[in-house]
């Protein structure tokens, strides 16, 4: 656990401590008016200041979501070889982009943009 977590929970417990201990100060029958709209005042801001110290902390210390994506097949593989449509120059598979779930390559030699399909075996 980072050291800047422990030091928050610290600091939100304090917080929401004295946000209740002024909360009920406020509904002390001896009071004035004035005194114990400032108490309920203080321990609304309290509560954001401590909701804050948690969300400060939340951002702080989230780390990004890696995804792993992997190909299970049932037999051995092998790459074939992609070629231009409009050319047929051959074509790097490094230079396919994934466009909205869809491969697209452009062809250095001539510049058309194609959709790289598999070809049916039979």
């Amino acid at each position: 656990m980072k050291l800047i977590t422990i030091f928050g929970a610290i600091a939100v417990a304090i917080i929401f401590f004295f946000a209740i201990i002024f909360a009920l100060a406020s509904s002390y029958p001896t009071l004035t008016a004035q005194a114990a709209q400032t108490r309920l005042l203080t321990s609304g801001i309290l509560f954001v200041v401590g909701l804050a110290v948690i969300a400060g902390i939340y951002f702080t210390t989230r780390k990004p979501k890696t995804i792993i994506q992997r190909l299970e097949v049932s037999g051995p593989m092998k790459a074939a070889q992609i070629k231009c449509p409009n050319c047929g120059s051959s074509i790097d598979a490094n230079q396919i982009k994934i466009v909205s779930g869809v491969p697209y390559v452009k062809c250095p030699y001539c510049g058309t943009t194609f959709e790289v399909t598999e070809e049916p075996k039979w």
